[in-house]
Formats: structure tokens, C-alpha cells, sequence
């Protein structure tokens, strides 16, 4: 399909510069951009690459103003990638998807299906599941009994939801996630550890998007909770009992101990690990391998382990690369001391 600039100038309410007639059929990034393309510019970094690339139209922010010459037509708008995401949306929504049910899927006789559901080959729906009208279940996706999923959610290859779990509406599991194992629960005994039997669940609420691999780890009793608008990215850990507030964020590989709070619209960097039992407030930014050890305030930003304030972190690690030469000094300071007491004494 191929879009002209003054039909996407429309769709966003951007502002032409150049020929409105320009056509693009695909998106490219703006440093590999070829005849036919649309790219964006949000970031300045990037900016020299807008005067070189072979890009057809290029989103740029309204406050951009170029200092040369430039051979795409300009669409401005308010957020360029904001108006990309929109675009992309639509993009994809064009894209003409399965429908219908696998003659090769296994699904229990007392299943309720809404419309236009697809599943796909070899995906397994157990007993009492129910399913949402234009979900999307693809091949080997395992669905336990009297699990519920969404309308217009979708489950990637080999996602995995255990029984009795809950899935909201317009949410996205990517491959390889699983929803509802069993919690890390173990009573020391004297011949090693007792399994604490996990009869829990886990509610994910609408439009959350869950990465590949990720693992959401059902209640010991009550419910996980992921609550609507929080995005997951891929190999994450959340342990039984979390809480993770509305519209909150997190990078590749954080871990989440059990029973943590975690407040709404928080954004934690790769590798945060938050212990359990914690709370942690509502608008918190954490920096990427950070480690929170107790009860955070909301509106904070924190970075390090255990993890402080972003200015105070830098000091210290500041401080840090140059213990090796203060230990040498120390170490001088010291004989010098030692010296001017036997002096005192003599």
C-alpha cells in the first residue's frame, strides 16, 4: 500500500514541507533510508543523518529547523515519534489477518469462544477456558483450565497461562511467556525444603504487553496483579504476590521479589531488583541495575545498590575509581603518623 505525504500530513495534522505528492510504501530508519521510505527524527543525535538520507518523508518535531538543504519532504508534527507510533498502528492494522480455529488444535468440548477468534495448530485449550472475541491464539500456545483471555489479545508461540488465571482485554503475551507457574514458596524443614503449596492466581488487567520469556509467578494465595497499561519487557521476573501498578514500565531482566508493591507509572531501567515486601511509591524512575532494598517515596529517582540519589551516586562512583590510589596515601599517611609519634616520644 502507498500512502502519499498529504494523506499521512492528514491522518497526524502535521505540516507539509515539500511535495505533498511524495509516496512511501515502507519505514526505514533514518540512517538506512531508501527511495520510498518514511522516517522520523525525534532524537538530535541523529539529526545529521536527515541531510544524507535517501528517505522519502521524514517526521520531524515542529521546533525543527534545518540548516541545510534536505531532499525528503518534511512532515512536521508535534512529537515525531508519537506520530510514527501512530502511523506504525495503523500500518499494522492494515496487515489482513488468520482467523478461524486449527482443525490440528486441541481444545476441551466445554470452552466458550468469542467471534472471530483465531487458533492456531497445536495450541492446547483446556477445560472452561474462555476466550474473547477476535483474540488471537497462535500455534503451541498452552491455555490452562478456567483461564479466561481477553478480546483483541494476543498470544505468541508458545506463550504458557496456567489454570485458573486471568487476562484483560487488548493485552500482547510474547513468545515464550509464561503466566501463573508456581511462586518460589519452600518451608525449611529438617531434611531439606517443604514445597508451600502456591493456590493462587494471576490477574493481568487490560492493555498490558508482556516480553518473550518473561515469567509472572501465580499468588501463594490471592492474586498477582499486573493492573492495566503496564508494559513488561523480555526476561523478566515477577514473583508471587507483586503488585505492579497502572501504566509502569520496566526493561529487560528485573527481578521483583515476592509480595513487592510496585506503584503506578514507574519506569525501571534493565536489570533493577526490587526485594520483598517492599513498597515502592507511584512515579519512580530507577536507573538500570539498581538494587532497591526498602521503601521508596513516590515522585523519586534513584540509581545504584543500595540504590540512592542519581547526583550523589555519581560522586560516589566517583569516589570509587580512585579508592585505589586514597589506599596507597592512606597507607603513606599512616607510616608518616607513626613516624612523627616516635619522634613525640624520643
Amino acid at each position: 500500500m502507498e500512502f502519499s505525504a498529504k494523506q499521512i500530513a492528514e491522518y497526524i495534522q502535521g505540516i507539509i514541507v515539500g511535495d505533498e505528492n511524495a509516496k512511501v510504501h515502507t519505514f526505514a530508519k533514518i540512517e538506512e533510508g531508501v527511495p520510498g521510505a518514511l522516517s522520523f527524527l525525534s532524537n538530535p543525535k541523529y539529526t545529521h543523518y536527515i541531510y544524507e538520507t535517501q528517505s522519502t518523508i521524514v517526521l520531524v518535531n515542529k521546533d525543527f529547523h534545518p540548516e541545510h538543504e534536505i531532499k525528503a519532504t518534511l512532515i512536521k508534527v508535534d512529537d515525531a515519534y508519537e506520530s510514527l507510533a501512530k502511523l506504525m498502528t495503523l500500518y499494522e492494522m492494515s496487515i489482513p489477518k488468520k482467523k478461524g480455529i486449527s482443525s490440528l488444535a486441541s481444545i476441551a468440548e466445554n470452552v466458550k469462544i468469542g467471534k472471530d477468534v483465531y487458533i492456531g495448530p497445536f495450541a492446547c485449550i483446556e477445560e472452561g477456558v474462555e476466550i474473547g472475541d477476535n483474540a488471537y491464539i497462535h500455534p503451541q500456545v498452552t491455555v490452562g483450565s478456567n483461564s479466561k483471555i481477553g478480546t483483541n489479545t494476543i498470544l505468541y508461540p508458545h506463550v504458557t497461562v496456567y489454570h485458573d488465571c486471568r487476562i484483560g482485554n487488548n493485552c500482547i503475551l510474547h513468545a515464550g511467556a509464561v503466566v501463573g507457574a508456581d511462586g518460589f514458596g519452600f518451608a525449611p524443614a529438617p531434611e531439606g525444603y517443604e514445597k508451600i503449596p502456591q493456590i493462587g492466581i494471576v490477574i493481568i488487567e487490560d492493555n498490558v504487553e508482556i516480553g518473550a520469556n518473561t515469567c509472572i509467578d501465580r499468588a501463594t494465595m490471592g492474586a498477582t496483579l499486573v493492573h492495566q497499561g503496564v508494559k513488561l519487557d523480555n526476561l523478566i521476573q515477577v514473583a508471587h504476590n507483586v503488585e505492579i501498578g497502572k501504566n509502569t514500565v520496566m526493561a529487560s531482566q528485573v527481578g521483583i521479589a515476592g509480595s513487592a508493591k510496585i506503584g503506578e507509572w514507574c519506569m525501571f531501567g534493565g536489570q533493577v531488583g526490587v526485594a520483598g515486601h517492599i513498597k515502592v511509591g507511584d512515579h519512580v524512575t530507577v536507573g538500570a541495575q539498581s538494587g532497591i532494598p526498602g521503601n521508596t517515596k513516590s515522585h523519586s529517582t534513584l540509581m545504584g545498590y543500595p540504590a540512592i540519589d542519581p547526583k550523589q551516586f555519581a560522586r560516589s562512583a566517583a569516589i570509587y575509581k580512585k579508592l585505589p590510589d586514597m589506599y596507597v596515601e592512606l597507607g603513606r599517611l599512616q607510616k608518616e603518623i607513626e613516624e612523627l609519634k616516635k619522634q613525640l616520644n624520643k
